[in-house]
């Protein structure tokens, strides 16, 4: 079979993975084509966490023969979790090719599901649409690779650079075609990161407002959980956060059992963090902890300081930047608050990826060069 073919059918694995786009985190998003002369005679997805493996839904679909060829867009799972492992489940249903666009990047099990496939006497084709592969499920991978989130900072300034006015208002720079534009991108992260100083000023709710039909999905809406990074619990509780749907992760210092307590009963989790060099929590602490507890994606919605401590730190892997067409003027505050620069070897570089006019808006997405 021509190697054409081979990424025929693999773009349509994908395109079956996408229909669990905002419902399979933490776990990534698969999809599966079976094909026998020349025809797809099955096809699945991974629905949800728990929920039966790519593979599985598309073997269950139809009646399989001998021979056929397995297009899976990511290495079948060979351990016990959730579900029983995906390998077994080919090996019985005697294929004669799979074709793999990318290995499990998980150190533990990677390669392994591979192997034995091999061991099957099962011909075994891998790489077709890699690229692709670890795109959708960029954050998954940077997880098992790094043990790291991946991090996606959402900016919306002026022409000018300016985030908002002086006296702090910032709503709203953008239109609306815009906002609704950052609700996908809230929808794809595991996790929504702000600030105390933001939700003090702005009293944002931070929650996904787009319905499973709003994002075309079959399962119901994941909501993403809202994570705060609030050193001292200067949060009192009756913000608009702590009344919208989804859960609450507030980051601090303190020890204070009192704010602990009035945060606590109005559902909030709280981590406690050690402090870093500049005395106020770290924040390569609160990311690796945010992959520890599984979060594959964050999606920031935060001032000028959180998001260029974010980038100076070199925590940051992509830069969402939403261009109003309009002018706020010299004394307005800044996008990203990073300290003065007295050389022009000192600047954050970033590479374009994409622009793409969203109503009267544009959206830049950067991607971050990291040193």
């Amino acid at each position: 079979m021509a190697m054409q073919s081979h990424h025929y059918w693999m773009a349509e694995a994908l395109r079956q993975a996408r229909k669990g786009f905002y419902s399979t985190p933490p776990n990534p998003r698969v999809g599966c084509v079976i094909v026998a002369d020349g025809k797809m005679l099955a096809a699945g997805w991974h629905g949800y966490t728990g929920g039966p493996h790519a593979e599985v839904n598309a073997i269950n679909s139809a009646e399989i023969p001998a021979g056929a060829d397995f297009y899976v867009t990511l290495e079948p799972c060979s351990h016990h979790g959730k579900t029983p492992p995906c390998v077994e489940v080919l090996i019985e249903a005697r294929p004669g090719r799979v074709i793999v666009a990318m290995q499990d990047p998980n150190p533990q099990v990677g390669g392994q599901g591979l192997e034995k496939l091999r061991a099957n006497g099962i011909e075994v084709i891998t790489g077709v649409l890699e690229a692709e592969a670890r795109e959708l499920n960029r954050g998954f991978v940077k997880r098992m690779e790094q043990g790291l989130p991946f991090v996606s900072v959402k900016m919306a300034c002026s022409l000018d650079g300016r985030s908002a006015l002086k006296n702090g208002i910032s709503q709203w720079i953008t239109a609306k075609p815009a906002r609704r534009d950052v609700q996908l991108q809230r929808a794809r992260a595991s996790v929504i990161l702000s600030s105390a100083q933001t939700v003090l000023d702005d009293d944002p709710s931070l929650n996904l407002r787009l319905s499973k039909q709003d994002l075309k999905q079959i399962f119901e809406v994941r909501h993403p959980v809202r994570a705060i990074v609030d050193s001292r619990l200067r949060l009192s509780g009756n913000e608009k956060v702590f009344s919208t749907r989804g859960e609450i992760w507030i980051y601090t210092l303190s020890q204070d059992e009192e704010k602990r307590k009035r945060l606590k009963d109005r559902g909030a989790k709280i981590i406690e963090l050690e402090a870093g060099e500049s005395g106020l929590i770290s924040l390569q602490a609160m990311i690796r902890d945010l992959a520890e507890r599984g979060v594959n994606e964050v999606h920031t919605e935060c001032g000028q300081r959180l998001a260029g401590a974010l980038l100076s730190q070199q925590l940051a892997d992509q830069v969402l930047l939403y261009l109003a067409p309009h002018l706020l003027g010299s004394q307005a505050r800044g996008a990203f608050e990073m300290g003065e620069f007295t050389a022009m070897e000192q600047r954050k570089s970033c590479h374009i990826r994409d622009i793409r006019q969203i109503g009267d808006d544009l959206r830049l997405t950067l991607s971050v060069n990291q040193e």
